[in-house]
């Protein structure tokens, strides 16, 4: 099979798999599909085809809510964290060799299910906010620059802060957005966006909605708790695999 066919194929199950994920969840999108992607191509070009989805996805959730203007005046400084902290990682990813960009993502996904599988909480003080926002925001951004996943540490700490769901829903989907677009831009920047490339992230959109559509029909059938447990442990048992390449024989 010539290797763009077996580009397109791991592209296509990749984001129906994410797009299942998100329909379900309400998340998870970039999380999964660089995790399965990661497992056959250079991070950087996973974080590539994973910027138009997740673009697509992330700015429906923010705009879909009433307190867009809060949320936007809220957090200005951590995304101004963000952007920064994203163009300075963003040499890792396109610059590293293939197996240590391939273990930091592992570490990075083994990480973030880890807290979700032990329920790591906390609680950020007001008085704080002022402060943690922006190191959060450039800490999140440079892993965010160096992995492609925007996860950590920035979806706790915003779970963290004092906000309605509907809030957090729309927090999470402006830092998403903000972090793919800094992300695409440091992406296309370096050079790594081909013809190739291009054609695979617009399969990528349509297998992503077309999981979604799947995933939404999928919801309610599925027990939650006992569905997101299990996301997380394959999570975690993809970012092992994938940190412990980097381990010499």
């Amino acid at each position: 099979m010539p290797d763009t066919a077996q580009l397109l194929v791991h592209v296509i199950a990749g984001f129906l798999v994410a797009g299942t994920i998100k329909g379900l969840m309400g998340m998870g999108l970039p999380t999964v599909a660089m995790a399965l992607l990661g497992l056959g191509m250079p991070p950087a070009q996973a974080a590539a085809l994973t910027v138009l989805p997740a673009l697509a996805t992330n700015i429906w959730q923010f705009t879909g809510g009433p307190h867009l203007g809060r949320v936007l005046r809220r957090l200005l400084t951590l995304e101004l964290g963000v952007v920064a902290g994203t163009f300075a990682g963003i040499s890792f990813l396109t610059g590293a060799p293939r197996a240590l960009s391939t273990a930091l993502l592992g570490a990075v996904l083994a990480a973030y299910a880890g807290a979700n599988l032990m329920n790591v909480r906390f609680a950020v003080r007001p008085s704080r906010e002022r402060i943690l926002s922006p190191l959060m925001g450039l800490v999140s951004g440079l892993i965010a620059g160096a992995t492609g996943v925007f996860v950590v540490p920035v979806v706790p700490y915003l779970a963290a802060l004092d906000m309605t769901r509907e809030e957090l829903l729309q927090a999470l989907g402006v830092s998403f957005t903000v972090a793919t677009i800094a992300l695409g831009t440091g992406l296309a920047a370096s050079g790594v966006f081909t013809s190739t490339l291009t054609v695979s992230a617009a399969v990528a959109l349509a297998a992503a909605l077309a999981g979604m559509a799947l995933g939404r029909r999928l919801r309610g059938r599925l027990q939650e708790e006992t569905f997101r447990r299990a996301f997380f442990y394959g999570i975690l048992c993809i970012g092992l695999y994938m940190a412990a390449q980097a381990i010499p024989a």
